[in-house]
């Protein structure tokens, strides 16, 4: 890092030192209004999440299942972009300086932006880091030096289908954590089972010192606090993309109770992570 403030290493750090897993959080930018997102976004960390994940919107979220798609097109449909995207980091800013925010998305709106036009504003907005989900190891240089110069995480992702031979390529140069991507497919559809994701997260840190959250297919605080008894912290987003698209009204706009049962999900997914480990060791005695 650039002597810029680590917020993905103190936040994990954090957890460590309290014996407990993290939760990930994952909504677009904009979806389902501009308004509603900032809402959403600013009273995320007070209902439970340690980090968090702000989708970039793209019209084409291939790894996405239909919940997250959905999302993505309303945000555009509302307006959506990638410099109000970065708005809503810098608006969250004013009132947390403590709560990693990481962008994710796809490489399209990052390259019609510019490479280090889009770092320099992110960096300046306050975000920590950046997945970007179709951009593999052998195709990131145009990138991921620019990231990292800016003091930013350059975070990848790791599937089922990354054996020892493609392991060390994923890993190499990444920063902050690792993403386990625990299905092969789109986000949302289905769930891992928990011994084959306990092999696959115990092979991950045999082979890196990174944290590693666990996503795609995680749903309810048991499967979260599942994940997080293995590995660092879990991830849920089409979960709360799916409360959301709940509790909007025929017309597609955001019903009074939107942001409180998104954060409400947020709430029992945080419950169910931080009794995972003391319910494991009690277990254990």
């Amino acid at each position: 890092m650039s002597g810029q403030r680590d917020r993905i290493a103190e936040r994990f750090a954090k957890l460590k030192a309290e014996n407990r897993g993290g939760l990930v959080t994952f909504l677009s930018a904009g979806d389902p209004d501009r308004a509603t997102a900032q809402e959403l976004l600013d009273g995320l960390p007070i209902a439970g999440a340690d980090l968090i994940e702000l989708g970039m919107p793209f019209s084409d979220p291939m790894a996405d299942g239909p919940a997250i798609q959905a999302g993505s097109l309303r945000a555009l449909k509302s307006g959506a972009s990638m410099a109000r995207t970065l708005e809503h980091v810098h608006a969250f800013r004013r009132h947390d300086q403590d709560t990693p925010i990481v962008l994710m998305g796809y490489y399209n709106p990052i390259y019609r932006m510019g490479g280090e036009a889009f770092v320099a504003a992110a960096r300046d907005a306050g975000a920590d880091g950046v997945i970007v989900v179709d951009l593999p190891p052998e195709e990131d240089e145009e990138l991921r030096p620019l990231v990292r110069r800016a003091g930013l995480h350059f975070i990848r992702l790791a599937t089922p289908t990354t054996d020892d031979a493609r392991l060390p390529a994923v890993l190499g140069n990444s920063s902050g954590f690792l993403y386990y991507v625990s299905i092969a497919g789109i986000t949302g559809t289905r769930s891992a089972a928990e011994a084959d994701m306990r092999r696959a997260v115990e092979r991950l840190k045999r082979n890196s010192q990174l944290p590693i959250a666990v996503g795609f297919g995680i749903r309810t605080p048991e499967q979260a606090a599942a994940a997080v008894r293995i590995a660092d912290a879990a991830v849920v987003g089409s979960a709360l993309v799916e409360v959301l698209a709940r509790n909007l009204g025929k017309d597609g706009r955001a019903t009074p109770g939107l942001v409180a049962d998104v954060h409400n999900h947020v709430r029992a997914l945080a419950e169910g992570v931080r009794g995972a480990r003391v319910q494991q060791a009690e277990a254990a005695r």
